[in-house]
């Protein structure tokens, strides 16, 4: 399977794999090599809390090379009017009378507390290329879903406030 990324995803996820190598790993080494000389390894919390930290950064190292070498490159630019990659949408949901707003991203810069939703997420998939009064359903799993109506569609670039999600 291939995620479909932006070039400044990518560049995003080359300087984090950057530091991670560069200065995290031998920062962790190091720990590592510190907590292994306080003695008996079995009763030791430094040295497995140090082997602990560099098997999670050893293990984003690895999604990072992956998820680099698997990507497609995608522009994500739409037509005024249509809902596309980057765009802030604000939708009314009728069942609870409310609107919100959301703006689409990419799926390793999602962060749904502060707005920013995956076009691979249900509420992404069911927007990302409808127009403008649009009504659209939000399949959320197979027994539940939702209209939502496209009340505006802000376009808008990737002005890097949205953060690379950590898994």
């Amino acid at each position: 399977m291939h995620d479909e990324l932006t070039a400044n995803d990518i560049k995003k996820m080359q300087e984090e794999l950057d530091y991670r190598k560069l200065v995290l790993r031998p920062q962790i080494l190091d720990d590592v090599k510190t907590a292994r000389g306080f003695g008996d390894l079995s009763e030791n919390f430094e040295y497995k809390e140090a082997k602990r930290a560099k098997g999670r950064n050893d293990s984003r190292i690895r999604y990072l090379e992956a998820m680099i070498k698997t990507a497609v490159i995608i522009e994500g630019k739409t037509e005024e009017g249509v809902v596309g990659l980057y765009d802030k949408v604000t939708v009314y949901i009728p069942e609870d009378d409310i609107e919100e707003a959301y703006q689409i991203v990419t799926e390793v810069r999602y962060d749904v507390s502060a707005g920013f939703v995956s076009k691979a997420s249900p509420f992404g998939k069911a927007v990302f290329g409808k127009k403008l009064g649009d009504t659209c359903t939000v399949a959320v799993n197979d027994d539940y879903s939702y209209e939502v109506v496209i009340k505006s569609i802000e376009k808008m670039e990737d002005d890097d406030t949205a953060p690379l999600a950590s898994y």
